[in-house]
């Protein structure tokens, strides 16, 4: 096999696992963007590299992606971007490859923006062991070497990531998908009458509501008593011109799945402009996330304009 025909065979190789590294440095990361970024250096290194030289090359590009990813979980300007308050995950619309792997509860849950806003308690080197193991069932000796630790340093780190997340976990699981939908319909019924007090009963007694401010906030809005949540949401969900204005037309109302969770996204024309996300515990509303920066928004956006969408919930807001 000449040169030519070698380096497209072996870029075949690497893109057949493409999805793979994306979806594992997504995990990593929190950010669709980042994880984009780090499979791309990989693949340069990758071209750089001996490849004859390279016995498992699932292995070895999966050990550069984790390294490249811890790399910048570490760096000083990723700690200042991600400063507690300031930092949420990049939303993904359901059947994006990016999710990767959802055949058990662990990797499902890997995924969930609940999960990988939890994942920020950890360290690097937690994150890393959590991911490998809970989402790509790797064994504690194939970690060990790809983080260059041993096998019970490992073992350690899976448990004191565990413990972290389980800490921070809600009761009650997720709703089945159906009645999740007839829960946010129900919400969205309620946001748009000024049902204050229904809105206040689809709500945990502990629920949250947190908000990028569409990114002009420095920090990230947060509510948390039912009261002043339902008064926050029904302020947010009422049209105006001016919120028309700033999303550029009269958006639709979709109703979506986002990191395996419901979803209400904005849409005007086949721009999503604004997602609102919630987390289901016990047949009630737990989180609210409205997400509408245009930076986090960039790869749902563009799934998006490749969906085909169901009737909206809303045609005209």
């Amino acid at each position: 096999m000449d040169s030519t025909a070698t380096d497209r065979f072996d870029t075949g190789r690497f893109e057949a696992g493409r999805n793979r590294l994306a979806s594992l440095a997504y995990r990593l990361l929190g950010s669709a963007t980042d994880a984009e970024d780090a499979v791309q250096d990989a693949f340069l290194r990758w071209q750089a590299a001996d490849r004859r030289r390279i016995e498992e090359p699932e292995a070895w590009l999966t050990k550069v992606v984790t390294n490249l990813c811890l790399d910048r979980l570490r760096s000083a300007r990723t700690r200042r971007e991600r400063t507690v308050g300031a930092w949420l995950p990049e939303p993904l619309l359901d059947g994006d490859p990016m999710l990767g792997p959802a055949d058990t509860f662990e990797q499902r849950e890997s995924v969930s923006l609940a999960v990988l806003m939890l994942m920020e308690r950890l360290s690097p080197v937690e994150r890393a062991v959590y991911v490998l193991r809970e989402a790509f069932a790797h064994g504690h000796a194939e970690i060990g070497e790809i983080l260059g630790i041993t096998e019970s340093a490992s073992q350690q780190h899976l448990h004191r990531a565990r413990r972290r997340i389980g800490a921070g976990r809600r009761p009650g699981g997720r709703a089945d998908p159906a009645s999740a939908r007839g829960i946010v319909e129900e919400f969205l019924a309620a946001a748009s009458s000024g049902r204050t007090e229904r809105l206040v009963a689809l709500l945990t007694d502990d629920a949250t509501a947190i908000s990028d401010g569409a990114g002009l906030a420095a920090k990230l809005l947060r509510f948390d008593t039912p009261q002043r949540i339902a008064s926050v949401v029904r302020a947010g969900f009422t049209p105006t011109p001016a919120k028309r204005r700033l999303a550029g037309g009269t958006p639709a109302l979709h109703y979506a799945v986002v990191n395996g969770a419901p979803a209400i996204l904005f849409v005007p024309g086949d721009r999503v402009v604004g997602a609102v996300t919630f987390d289901i515990a016990g047949g009630r509303i737990a989180t609210v996330r409205g997400i509408a920066a245009p930076a986090r928004l960039v790869r749902l956006a563009g799934a998006w304009r490749q969906h085909e969408p169901e009737a909206p919930l809303v045609a005209e807001w």
